[in-house]
């Protein structure tokens, strides 16, 4: 923004305030993971979640017909592709109707009622940012609105194999591991203009991150959808838990919490959680190769991980809580004590030892 006057750099500092307060709202542990890294990274990470949180919004809305948000989401789409004239205004005038009065309004529907400051502030970010950020989420916004269209004639989800259960974690998780990596690895190779090095990715760095960047996404969205099937169910009518999983047991989606499947439904969620963990050693290892460039930390990214694995330990235990209200949850002093010692590590080899740790029981009685 060189050149640019007081007023508007006063106002592209409010903007990125905003967002960062935004973010605090809609997700506490991304907010977590934000506040560990350090600038530039954690406005980068900031703006590129927003821009992602507006269409998951939008795609888990169940007060919205299944037609009428994949229009929004293609619309959104195209706001955010470079070679399409459309204009954010086109987006917000779209789900205007949509959005809950401002006394009932969430901190999510809050984020997406701002669109226009969002991608104003992400487009005021250096172009090697802007590049790294938009194709993932144009990803993620156009493979969000394939799977509402996939399903519009009965309402929400209703995934239906393993296969497309991770087809759909890769659109939701998948790209914001690709969108981390991208940012990460702006820099990479031997420089070409004679500068200094310090900073620069290496090559072999750089292929491991992308084998696993995948895996890392995945890792915590399907343990998102193994605690969480009560609230995918009541609250967006959405049932992740695949169908043959389900058939396997003798269970129609739709009865998924129903008292009678309970053992049933029980197997699915250790079994979903268990095909979560095959993704635990390439996630771990994105994170010891994980390099701290541009305010990039080790912690931030461990922390989730981390709190994954407890979650995993936690579903094994008690499978029958993400079937209802209670829910599956780590404990705030587990967390606190997993923020605590991951904020004084540097050593990437920590985290296996960790893992195996957390696996076993609570970090805050281990």
């Amino acid at each position: 923004m060189s050149g640019s006057s007081p007023s508007s750099l006063s106002e592209a500092a409010a903007d990125l305030e905003w967002c960062h307060e935004a973010v605090e709202g809609v997700s506490r542990t991304f907010a977590l993971t934000i506040d560990v890294l350090e600038e530039p990274m954690s406005s980068y990470i900031c703006v590129g979640y927003l821009l992602c949180r507006i269409a998951d919004t939008v795609e888990d809305a169940s007060h919205i017909p299944p037609e009428t948000q994949a229009t929004l989401l293609r619309t959104y789409h195209a706001v955010l592709d470079p070679d399409d004239p459309t204009g954010v205004e086109a987006f917000t005038e779209a789900v205007a109707e949509w959005l809950p009065d401002d006394g009932e309004r969430t901190a999510d529907w809050t984020v997406v009622a701002r669109t226009p400051r969002v991608v104003r502030t992400f487009e005021r970010q250096h172009d090697s940012v802007t590049e790294a950020i938009r194709p993932p989420v144009l990803e993620l916004v156009s493979g969000m609105a394939v799977f509402v269209e996939r399903y519009a004639d009965r309402g929400g989800l209703r995934i239906e194999t393993r296969e497309e259960l991770e087809e759909y974690c890769y659109y939701a998780a998948g790209t914001v591991g690709v969108l981390i990596t991208n940012l990460i690895c702006r820099n990479t190779g031997p420089p070409t203009d004679g500068t200094d090095d310090a900073g620069r990715i290496d090559r072999s760095v750089e292929r491991t991150l992308y084998d696993t960047a995948e895996s890392f996404g995945l890792l915590l969205q399907l343990v998102n959808i193994s605690k969480d099937v009560y609230d995918d169910y009541r609250e967006e009518d959405n049932v992740y838990l695949p169908a043959a999983w389900l058939d396997a047991e003798n269970i129609p989606q739709e009865g998924v919490l129903a008292e009678e499947h309970a053992d049933g439904s029980k197997a699915v969620v250790r079994r979903t959680a268990n095909h979560a963990r095959t993704f635990l050693d390439d996630a771990q290892r994105y994170l010891e190769t994980l390099p701290e460039v541009d305010g990039n930390r080790l912690a931030a990214w461990a922390i989730p991980y981390l709190l994954a694995v407890g979650t995993l330990r936690e579903l094994s235990a008690r499978p029958e809580d993400a079937l209802s209200e209670v829910g599956v949850k780590v404990s705030h002093e587990e967390v606190s004590a997993i923020v605590t010692r991951m904020l004084g590590e540097t050593d990437a080899n920590a985290v296996g030892d960790l893992r195996t740790t957390i696996a076993e029981r609570p970090f805050h009685l281990a």
